[in-house]
C-alpha cells in the first residue's frame, strides 16, 4: 500500500518519538531532548538520544537514526507497511483506502499546492512592479527591508478583479482548482469568480514543510470593511491547526528551547528583524488546542507576547481557558505583557532585539497570571467575596487534566489565598505534593505600567462580570428559555441565528466585525455559505439589508433565512431588529459571538472528556466530563443581553 506524505505526517505530528521510543527504552529528560541506553548495543553510558522537536532519534553508539517509522522498524523486525499500520492506530487514524478515487484527491492536493506556489511567486512579482510601489512604502515605513520581505516572501495583490485569476488561467490552472484553493470568491449568486484579495500586502501562510496552503492580507486602505483577510478553510489549510512562520520558527525554537506567540503576521517578522526568529502567530483568531499542540512540540514553556491594555489582557485570559484542561508536566505557559499602547512590532522597532528580550524575560508563569485574572478586582472586603473567590479557584483546578499538577495548583492557590487574607496557610495539611513554595504577596491589580488595571472584561472566568454596555451579566429566565442562547429544534446552533439575523438588519456592524464573523465555526455547509455570503456583501460599500436579503435569495438561501428569523423570532429580542440602536445590537452581537466561541470550545472539551473517559473510567474523568456538562449547562442558560439596554431604542420596560 502507498502511503501519502500527508497522511504519514499526520501520523508523526500525533506521535512524539519519545512517546513511541519509551515502549522499548528507558528514557529520561536532559534539557531539551530524552537520552537512554542504546537498544541497538550493550553500552553502560547512555548514547541514545531522542528529539521531539526534530521527530526524529540518533543512536551514536551505531551510527543509527532515524523518525518513529525507523524505530519500530529495526527494533520490533516490522515491514514498513506493518510499522505504519501499527503506529497509525497508536495515533487513532484509520488507515487510507487505495482507490482511483483516493488517488485522485491526493493528486488534486498536490495541484492545489502547485497553484498556491504560483500566487505565491505572482504577487511576490507584483509587489517589486510599478503596481505595487504603494505597498513598498507601506513595508519601509514599517521597518520591513528587501531583505525580510524576500525572507517571509511578502507580496502585493493588485486592485483588479481579475489580475491573479488571469495569470494563474495563463499557467493552465482552472476557475474550480482556484475557486478550491480559496483564491477566488464564487458562488451561485456570482456569475463570474473574481480574486478573493485585491489591493492588499499578502503573507504567505507556510504548512510545517515550507509548502504555501494559504494567505493573509492587510488592505492597503482604511475604509476597508476587513483590515486583515484570511483564506478560507480549504483541503490544504485549517486555520485553527496552523501557525505563522512554524517552518521557519521550529528550528530556531530547538535551538533557543523557546518559543514566542504574538499577535500578528507584522508582529512576528518584526520581531524575527529584531533578532527573535523563534516567533510564531495564530491566524487572526484565539489560540486553539490544536495550535497549543504545536506550541508544545517546540518548547515546555511557550511565551505568549501581549499588548498591555485590556484587549492584551483578554486574549491572555482566553488562551488560559483553552490550555487549562491541555497542560501539564512539561507543558505550560507564560505571559510576557507589553507596556500599555505597545505592540511587538512597535517594540521590536523602537526599541531592538534588547527591549524585546527585557519583555520576554519578565514573563510570568500561568499560575501568576490566573491569580492575578482573579484577584484583579480587588474587593475581597466581605467573607461572600472571598468564599467567591475560593471557590473559582477550585473550579479552575478542577479543569486541569493531570491529577499531580492539579494538587500542586491547589496548594499554590491555597497558600495566596492564605496570604491575601492574612490566614494560616491550609496547604500544610495537605499531602503528597512536596514542601510549599514561597510567592509574592499579590497586588489587587496589575498593569504593565503598574497602573491600576481595571475591571475584567466579560470574556473572563467566572467573575465579577460585566457586559460590553457596562451593566452586570444577569441571567433572566426568559432569555434561558430563549431559541437565540439555548438548545433548539432546528438543525443549527441557534446562537448562529441571533448572530446572522444582526448581521442582516445591520449591515455595518457584519462589516466591522467581519474577521471575527469570518473565523467562526459554524454548524453546517448552508450556515458555512450564508456567512460567506453576507461578508462578500457587506464588503461592497453601501451595502444594506435590502441588498443582503436580495442576495441571499438570487443564492437559493431563502429558506434558510426564513428558520433563522423563526429561530430568532421566537424569542422577540428587540435587539436583533433593524430600528434597535447601533450599540445596543452591537453589545449584543459582541456578547453572542462570545457565547459561541465558548460554547464551540466547550463541546471540543466535551468529545475529549467522553473519549478519555472511554479509555479510562476513573472518578477523575467522571468528574471532568460532569464538570464540563454542568458549564454547557450554564452557558446555555446564561444572559446574553444586557438588562437596561435599548433607551435609545424605545423599549418597553417589560420588553424582557
Amino acid at each position: 500500500m502507498r502511503f501519502t506524505p500527508a497522511f504519514l505526517d499526520e501520523i508523526k505530528a500525533r506521535l512524539p518519538v519519545s512517546e513511541v521510543v519509551r515502549r522499548r527504552v528507558q528514557i529520561k529528560k536532559a534539557g531539551r531532548e530524552w537520552k537512554g541506553l542504546s537498544p541497538f548495543s550493550a553500552e553502560k553510558s547512555p548514547s541514545f538520544f531522542v528529539n521531539d522537536q526534530k521527530q526524529a532519534w540518533f543512536d551514536f553508539s551505531s551510527g543509527q537514526n532515524g523518525n518513529i517509522f525507523d524505530f519500530v522498524m529495526r527494533t520490533e523486525g516490522l515491514s514498513f507497511p506493518e510499522a505504519v499500520e501499527r503506529l497509525a492506530g497508536d495515533a487513532g487514524l484509520s488507515l487510507p483506502v487505495e482507490s482511483p478515487e483516493s488517488r485522485q484527491r491526493e493528486q488534486a492536493r498536490a495541484s492545489l499546492t502547485d497553484v498556491m506556489e504560483l500566487a505565491a511567486k505572482f504577487f511576490e512579482g507584483e509587489l517589486q512592479s510599478q503596481r505595487g510601489a504603494k505597498a513598498r512604502g507601506y513595508l519601509a515605513d514599517r521597518g520591513q527591508s528587501p531583505g525580510i520581505q524576500r525572507q517571509f516572501r511578502l507580496g502585493y495583490s493588485p486592485n483588479e478583479k481579475y489580475a491573479l485569476r488571469d495569470h494563474l488561467a495563463a499557467k493552465g490552472a482552472s476557475a474550480e482548482m482556484m475557486c478550491e484553493a480559496g483564491l477566488l470568491v464564487h458562488g451561485e449568486d456570482i456569475p463570474v469568480p473574481y480574486d478573493r484579495f485585491r489591493d492588499r500586502v499578502m503573507f504567505p501562510i507556510c504548512d510545517r514543510s515550507g509548502k504555501v496552503i494559504a494567505f493573509g492580507g492587510r488592505a492597503m486602505e482604511k475604509d476597508v470593511a476587513a483590515k486583515y483577510l484570511n483564506s478560507p478553510e480549504t483541503p490544504l489549510f485549517h486555520k485553527g491547526a496552523v501557525l505563522y512562520n512554524h517552518h521557519n520558527a521550529r528550528k530556531a525554537a530547538h535551538d533557543r528551547s523557546a518559543v514566542i506567540a504574538v499577535e500578528g503576521y507584522v508582529d512576528v517578522i518584526s520581531m524575527s528583524a529584531a533578532g527573535h526568529p523563534n516567533v510564531v502567530a495564530p491566524l487572526g483568531t484565539a489560540l486553539t488546542p490544536d495550535q497549543c499542540e504545536l506550541l508544545w512540540k517546540m518548547a515546555e514553556e511557550p511565551i505568549l507576547c501581549f499588548d498591555g491594555d485590556k484587549a492584551g489582557r483578554k486574549a491572555a485570559y482566553r488562551a488560559i481557558d483553552t490550555a487549562l484542561p491541555l497542560i501539564g508536566p512539561g507543558k505550560s505557559l507564560r505571559f510576557a505583557f507589553l507596556p500599555d499602547g505597545q505592540d511587538p512590532d512597535d517594540l521590536a522597532r523602537s526599541g531592538g532585539g534588547e527591549a524585546v528580550s527585557e519583555v520576554l524575560g519578565a514573563a510570568r508563569p500561568l499560575v501568576e497570571v490566573i491569580w492575578t485574572r482573579e484577584t484583579e478586582t480587588g474587593a475581597f472586603d466581605t467573607p461572600e467575596r472571598r468564599a467567591a473567590l475560593q471557590r473559582r479557584l477550585s473550579e479552575i483546578s478542577r479543569e486541569i487534566r493531570d491529577e499531580t499538577l492539579r494538587g500542586f495548583y491547589r496548594e499554590d492557590f491555597e497558600q495566596r489565598i492564605a496570604a491575601l487574607f492574612g490566614r494560616p496557610s491550609g496547604g500544610g495539611q495537605r499531602q503528597g505534593h512536596g514542601p510549599a513554595r514561597p510567592f509574592r504577596q499579590p497586588q489587587a491589580a496589575w498593569s504593565p505600567l503598574g497602573r491600576p488595571a481595571g475591571r475584567r472584561g466579560a470574556f473572563g472566568k467566572d467573575a465579577p462580570r460585566l457586559g460590553f454596555a457596562g451593566a452586570p451579566l444577569m441571567s433572566s429566565a426568559s432569555l434561558s428559555r430563549s431559541a437565540l442562547f439555548a438548545p433548539g429544534r432546528v438543525t443549527f446552533a441557534p446562537r448562529e441565528a441571533a448572530i446572522f439575523l444582526l448581521c442582516l438588519n445591520h449591515p455595518e456592524l457584519a462589516a466591522r466585525h467581519a474577521e471575527e464573523i469570518a473565523g467562526l465555526e459554524l454548524s453546517g455547509r448552508d450556515m458555512g455559505r450564508l456567512r460567506d455570503l453576507v461578508l462578500s456583501e457587506v464588503a461592497n460599500p453601501g451595502a444594506d439589508g435590502h441588498a443582503l436579503r436580495q442576495a441571499i435569495d438570487d443564492a437559493g438561501l431563502s429558506a434558510l433565512l426564513a428558520r433563522v428569523e423563526e429561530t430568532a423570532g421566537l424569542a422577540s429580542q428587540w435587539c436583533v431588529r433593524g430600528d434597535a440602536a447601533e450599540n445596543d445590537a452591537e453589545a449584543m452581537l459582541r456578547q453572542a459571538l462570545a457565547l459561541h466561541r465558548r460554547g464551540r470550545a466547550l463541546h471540543k472539551e466535551l468529545k475529549s472528556a467522553e473519549i478519555a473517559l472511554g479509555e479510562d473510567a476513573s472518578e477523575e474523568n467522571q468528574i471532568r466530563l460532569n464538570d464540563i456538562k454542568a458549564e454547557l449547562a450554564a452557558l446555555e442558560g446564561r444572559e446574553a443581553v444586557v438588562d437596561g439596554f435599548g433607551a435609545s431604542s424605545g423599549r418597553d420596560a417589560g420588553g424582557l
